[in-house]
């Protein structure tokens, strides 16, 4: 896996990862509080939100459950002084899909943060890591 990181102006970077895709970080607020893209802590917990997500989907997708949509809502803390890595992280799944099993995506989220997502292994050594869930289920009329 390969990146790159290149100064903009300020507090503005591209980075631009091996596939091509680029993206813009900045911590520089504008008057009203806008910055340029997220910051590159913002961009780890937007990561690992990510790699969660993908698992479940794909866990529960394999298990033949007709998930339509998975949103995961997180909230994190950080240490006070540096470095600010993050101390808690708190993720709330919202799958949805037609007569989703609960306990099967308890089990998909369990298997994503004890098993495959490698984004949730780095940050568990720093961080308590938290999950819970609501199914919606779109079956109904």
């Amino acid at each position: 896996m390969k990146a790159r990181i290149k100064w903009v102006e300020d507090r503005t970077f591209v980075g631009e990862s091996g596939t091509g895709h680029k993206i813009v970080l900045g911590t520089r607020a504008t008057p009203d509080g806008a910055t340029p893209g997220p910051s590159p802590m913002e961009l780890v917990l937007i990561g690992t939100g990510g790699c969660t997500a993908f698992d479940v989907v794909q866990i529960l997708e394999k298990g033949r459950e007709a998930v339509e949509d998975c949103i995961v809502e997180m909230e994190a803390e950080r240490a006070e002084t540096e470095p600010k890595v993050f101390t808690r992280i708190h993720m709330h799944f919202i799958v949805k899909g037609r007569n989703l099993a609960p306990a099967k995506v308890e089990r998909a989220i369990q298997l994503s943060a004890d098993k495959y997502c490698s984004a949730s292994a780095m940050l568990a050594k720093t961080a308590e890591i938290t999950h819970d869930f609501e199914v919606v289920d779109t079956a109904g009329g």
